[in-house]
C-alpha cells in the first residue's frame, strides 16, 4: 500500500476516534510520537516481544476474540510500540499537510550521494 494512502486512512480513524475534537499543535504531535519511541524503549529493556505464532494460532482456533488475542500477544511488545510510533508519525503527516512518501523518496535518493555513514562515525 502506498504511504499516502495509508496516512489517510490513519488520520480519518484518528478524527472518527476523537483524536481531533481539540485543536493540535506540532510540538505536541511531535512528543506523541516520541512518547511511543519512550514505550518501544521500554518494551525493548523489559524483552517484551510479539508472538505472532501464537496470535495467529489463538485466531485460527477461536481460543479467544481479536482484542484478547491482541492483548494478550501483541500489546505493549516492542514490535507494537513500534508500530503506534508510525501510526502517529503518518497521522503527523496528514494532519500537517506533508507529502510524507514524496519526501521519503526525495531523501531516498539524496542518501544515495552521501558518502557511508554520512561521513560520521556511526
Amino acid at each position: 500500500m502506498e504511504i499516502n494512502i495509508l496516512q489517510k486512512q490513519i488520520h480519518k480513524r484518528a478524527m472518527e476516534k476523537g483524536f481531533y475534537d481539540a485543536p493540535h499543535n506540532i510540538g505536541m504531535d511531535l512528543m506523541l510520537i516520541v512518547s511511543e519511541l519512550a514505550e518501544a524503549l521500554e518494551a525493548d529493556r523489559n524483552e517484551d516481544r510479539c508472538d505472532l505464532k501464537a496470535f495467529n494460532e489463538a485466531l485460527i482456533s477461536e481460543q479467544y476474540d481479536y482484542a484478547t488475542c491482541f492483548k494478550k500477544y501483541v500489546h505493549n511488545t516492542l514490535e507494537d510500540e513500534i508500530a503506534d510510533a508510525f501510526i502517529r508519525l503518518l497521522d503527523f503527516a496528514e494532519c500537517w499537510g506533508i507529502d510524507l512518501q514524496r519526501h521519503v523518496e526525495l531523501k531516498m535518493e539524496y542518501n544515495k550521494t552521501r558518502p557511508r555513514l554520512h561521513g560520521k562515525s556511526y
